[in-house]
């Protein structure tokens, strides 16, 4: 069985730092692209960002220039350094991975339990 387990959510100012990590674990033959996506009330998920394992990255423009993903490949983890939050950063934030189970001839997505990030005064 496969599980992502993220965490590093909370509440943070506007204009403060976050960092995500979300790892992966299970019978895991390989991980291919990574992402985090988020999620207000009322509105749908949204992808964040993205990491293949290849290493291209690609970033919604709301948050570019402040968010920065990394993964390590070893450790079956990705990661989301999230600067300069705003107040509309506000969401649930899940962490994504595209992976194949030994034995298995498919690939899935796998979905973390979510994260909360709060960015308030």
């Amino acid at each position: 069985q496969v599980q992502l387990v993220e965490s590093g959510g909370g509440l943070v100012q506007p204009g403060g730092s976050l960092r995500l990590s979300c790892a992966a674990s299970g019978n895991i033959f390989g991980v291919y692209r990574m992402g985090w996506y988020r999620q207000s009330p009322g509105k749908q998920r949204e992808v964040v960002t993205t990491i293949t394992s290849g290493g291209f990255k690609t970033y919604a423009d709301s948050v570019k220039g402040r968010f920065t993903v990394s993964r390590d490949s070893a450790k079956k983890s990705v990661y989301l350094q999230m600067n300069s939050l705003k107040p509309e950063d506000t969401a649930v934030y899940y962490c994504n991975a595209q992976i194949q189970e030994y034995g298995h001839v498919s690939v899935y997505d796998y979905w973390g339990q979510g994260t909360q990030v709060t960015v308030s005064s």
